[in-house]
């Protein structure tokens, strides 16, 4: 490229910037002395131009290439001092990827050649490493952002209606036997008919991506013949990964978030921005880093040679730095405006709200997420907690978030566990939690409830293992939570024992149950539905194999449970006791009879306050009253729903429960009893007040009693089959 003509450019937008007629180049530097632009052929293999970027505004050096075209593969090099006991890791003989790329090419190809200091040498990081990094690293790519959305709308769930599907792209549909073999593992794959029919039959409302932006394998696990399956390792905040990409465009996730609205699916990330790639001081140099380290980087106070690390992941990104605090916003708004998706779970969120040292509940980057005026209407969640002192914030996040309740999924694991002492807390985690959110003004929906996620057991290994089995991992079992509030049911693993089987798949009906029937917002893990198994590995972080690809031939084995859990949903989903938009107030509202939510003794009486501290208790009743549901919220109009009990037995051996006298008059009819293997169906027997149910050892029975004053009989949607669901090929009302 002789002769290349450069011009000034313009300081916005960041990154690189295709405007119809040429490329307009932006990059921040606070502390760089020179910046040089680096164009590649289209192989990415050799460098073509290295072009000086003479031009800076406000810490923005930029320029325009009139003769730049989408496709153009790039890099940058930054010059300044190499000074890490002062933070300065300035090396221009490594190759460095924009931070506001939005396509990257090429693999990582690890070599020692990536660190910008001298591997091995007896001063450690202290000794530059000259050697050109460019043949390992990928490339940025300038892309062509157009894209015909069509009619495209967001769905839109309100968030009592959601119910979240947590999901990896490729371990979902690499072994699915319906997505053609080329599109398995990929964004296009998870966009297929037969993954949309699977969701839309169960009833989800969102599926919640684990990440997808640009990350990058650790060299210790490749080094071991494992990979960073999970890609909590980011490394490009506006580049989806692209291992996951059958077409290699950037337009096969958009068409995918397209095809999800058109099923009406919410599409949600799980996005990484408190720490980045490049690890600790002894890391390598890929991007930031090499930029402006002390601007991008926590940095120890008292020796800025190190790094904060508030992740358990090296580094800690700088968020107290405007332009920091800017480029994650500008990630946000990007994934939101340009690619169409609906929300964010945000990664050790805790880490985001730190301003010096403690976790700040109005830091700057709530304060400006929340008077965004895009960012402020998607989905937002927290998860509220990072490794650091005080990290621990569950409940303490903003009004406008949520949260994943990690109590909720402690205190229910316990209680089906067998542990006594609980039902007290167990009443809070049905109820919406609260004793954690309502003090700030939010709704029972601000928790995020889960019993199983990426990080811990699947469901049928949190039924089947007393103890984490992470051999694989090669860390010799250190790895991974100890304390699983798991139960192996009297055999650790695979048995034949029938006995133990059928006690398992009893206990994965009540997880179940108790998760979807509770107030807040449920959320699944993939696989759950079928009883998908990690055999005991509760960190398979680094497993991109079949012990963390989903087996669809479980499918048929356990379709018994996949029809249990429709039908939970569906119940869910019909009926508004179990979608409160607030919280219970144990009382009698506007008229109705009785108190909206009363908690019951096996002898059906009202639970007193000795009874709810008994150390022993593991059995108690919770019923809705149908008509104490206050106003629909968009009509301001009373909701009445069915009347319903729900009953909870986490002792070994059968309590007869006495069904409580209420007004109205009416039967109870048996809806839901987890210990029927064929739970799945309706149950035909009916209980009359006074009189005692039969509730099993270990099991949990949900009962109705329909109102004739309902202004709409959803009961009957509890009893009718499940209909075979069909994708949308365009909205619908």
């Amino acid at each position: 490229m002789n002769n290349l003509a450069v011009w000034r450019g313009r300081p916005y937008p960041l990154g690189a910037t295709w405007d119809g007629e040429g490329v307009n180049f932006a990059l921040f530097s606070e502390h760089a002395d020179k910046v040089e632009l680096c164009l590649f052929d289209q192989g990415g293999r050799h460098e073509v131009a290295r072009v000086p970027v003479r031009w800076q505004t406000d810490q923005i050096w930029h320029c325009y290439l009139p003769e730049a075209r989408p496709g153009q593969l790039y890099g940058y090099r930054v010059h300044g001092p190499y000074d890490p006991r002062n933070g300065l890791r300035f090396n221009p003989a490594k190759l460095l990827l924009d931070p506001y790329a939005k396509q990257l090419v090429g693999q990582l190809t690890w070599s020692d050649a990536l660190f910008g200091y001298r591997i091995g040498s007896a001063r450690e990081d202290l000794t530059i490493d000259r050697r050109d990094s460019a043949p390992g690293m990928p490339k940025c790519r300038v892309i062509d952002t157009a894209f015909s959305w069509g009619d495209d709308r967001p769905p839109r769930t309100p968030w009592h209606d959601t119910v979240i599907y947590e999901v990896h792209v490729k371990g979902f549909t690499h072994l699915h036997p319906q997505v053609p073999p080329r599109l398995r593992g990929t964004y296009a794959g998870l966009a297929s008919y037969p993954v949309i029919e699977h969701l839309q039959r169960l009833g989800v409302t969102a599926i919640e991506l684990m990440p997808v932006h640009a990350f990058v394998d650790d060299r210790a696990l490749i080094e071991k013949g494992l990979r960073n399956y999970w890609g909590y390792n980011s490394i490009g905040f506006f580049a989806p990964e692209m291992r996951y990409s059958e077409s290699g465009t950037v337009g096969e996730f958009k068409s995918m978030v397209k095809r999800f609205h058109s099923a009406g699916i919410e599409v949600i990330l799980d996005v990484v921005y408190n720490h980045t790639a490049e690890g600790n001081h002894l890391g390598p140099t890929l991007s930031f880093r090499g930029i402006d380290n002390t601007a991008y980087y926590r940095l120890a106070p008292d020796n800025p040679r190190y790094y904060m690390d508030f992740t358990g992941c090296g580094n800690t990104l700088n968020m107290v730095n405007p332009r920091v605090l800017q480029l994650i916003m500008d990630s946000l708004r990007y994934w939101a405006l340009e690619m169409h998706v609906d929300g964010f779970r945000f990664d050790l969120a805790a880490a985001l709200a730190r301003e010096l040292y403690d976790v700040n509940r109005l830091s700057a980057f709530f304060e400006v997420v929340n008077q965004d005026p895009v960012l402020s209407r998607v989905k937002l969640i927290a998860e509220p907690w990072d490794v650091g002192a005080g990290g621990y914030q569950v409940g303490n996040f903003p009004p406008g978030w949520t949260e994943w309740n990690g109590k909720y999924r402690d205190s229910v694991r316990a209680y089906w566990k067998g542990d006594g002492g609980l039902i007290g807390e167990l009443g809070y985690r049905l109820t919406g939690s609260s004793d954690l959110y309502e003090k700030s003004g939010r709704r029972p929906y601000a928790s995020i409830n889960f019993i199983t996620c990426h990080d811990g057991f699947t469901l049928y290994d949190l039924v089947s293992y007393n103890d984490k089995h992470n051999e694989a991992n090669l860390e010799n079992n250190r790895d991974g939570e100890s304390n699983n509030r798991s139960w192996n049911c009297g055999a650790e693993g695979p048995t034949d024992d029938s006995a133990i089987l059928q006690l398992r798949a009893r206990q994965m009906r009540n997880l179940l149950a108790t998760l979807l029937l509770s107030q807040g917002v449920p959320m699944l893990y993939a696989g759950d539905e079928f009883a998908r198994t990690q055999k005991g590995n509760n960190n398979a972080y680094c497993q991109d194999n079949e012990l963390s690809w989903i087996d669809w031939q479980l499918q048929k084995q356990n379709s018994g449970l996949i029809d249990y859990v429709r039908r939970v949903i569906a119940i869910r989903r019909s009926h508004p006791s179990f979608r409160r938009r607030s919280f219970f107030q144990g009382r009698p509202i506007k008229g109705a009879e009785v108190k909206d939510v009363t908690w019951l003794t096996p002898g059906g009486h009202e639970m007193t306050d000795d009874e709810w501290n008994s150390s022993f208790a593991r059995c108690l009743g919770m019923y809705l009253a149908g008509d104490a549901l206050g106003e629909d919220d968009d009509r301001g109009e009373p909701l009445v729903d069915d009347d319903f009990i729900l009953l909870l037995n986490a002792h070994h051996e059968p309590i007869e429960f006495v069904i409580p006298e209420l007004p109205p008059a009416g039967a109870w009819q048996v809806v839901i009893d987890t210990s029927s293997d064929d739970a799945g169906s309706m149950d035909q027997r009916t209980f009359c007040g006074g009189t005692k149910f039969p509730l099993q050892g270990r099991s949990l029975a949900l009962l109705t009693r329909p109102r004739t004053s309902a202004r709409t009989s959803d009961s009957a949607i509890a009893k009718a089959p499940i209909a075979s669901a069909e994708v949308r090929q365009s909205p619908g009302p």
